[in-house]
């Protein structure tokens, strides 16, 4: 028996919703969403824990590996890695860094200031679709807000 087979019977054994063959890419499970959400998760749990080290550098790797295993190690290279996107990538990644070498504070603002220049392109998008949703779509058109909102909204930038 290989060690392929008996992962997949393992899989077979452990998990139902894994019994599918399509669920199946080389042995592997497809479906990484949990880790990205795990580091999302233990990103939020550390900073409510007044920015604890150890939670945030377990989100932080969970978070960066889920994304790699999401859309991809090729895409998360070319995506964090474009050349108008280099400032971006440098404050995100050197955040995580900074996390992981112990100053949590400081590495989490780095690492926002990253993450709103890495992903302001999705920001319009997202506006859009809040803005459909019942409840929240009239709070973002309360006139103090709109403001605000509309300028996000408007970010030409590419993704």
């Amino acid at each position: 028996m290989t060690t392929r087979e008996v992962y997949r019977f393992f899989i077979f054994i452990l998990s139902p919703s894994l019994r599918r063959q399509d669920d199946l890419a080389d042995g592997l499970p497809k479906d990484w969403k949990g880790l990205t959400g795990f580091g999302v998760f233990f990103l939020f749990f550390g900073m409510i824990l007044f920015f604890d080290k150890a939670l945030l550098a377990i989100g932080n790797i969970l978070f960066v590996a889920g994304l790699a295993f999401v859309i991809g190690l090729e895409r998360t290279f070319r995506f964090f890695f474009q050349k108008h996107k280099m400032k971006a990538t440098g404050f995100f990644l050197g955040g995580i860094f900074v996390v992981l070498i112990g100053w949590p504070i400081v590495g989490v603002v780095l690492e926002i200031y990253g993450f709103f220049l890495l992903f302001r392109g999705f920001f319009p998008v997202i506006v859009g679709f809040i803005r459909r949703i019942p409840v929240l779509g009239s709070i973002l058109n309360l006139s103090f807000i709109s403001a605000y909102v509309d300028k996000v909204g408007e970010s030409n930038t590419m993704v």
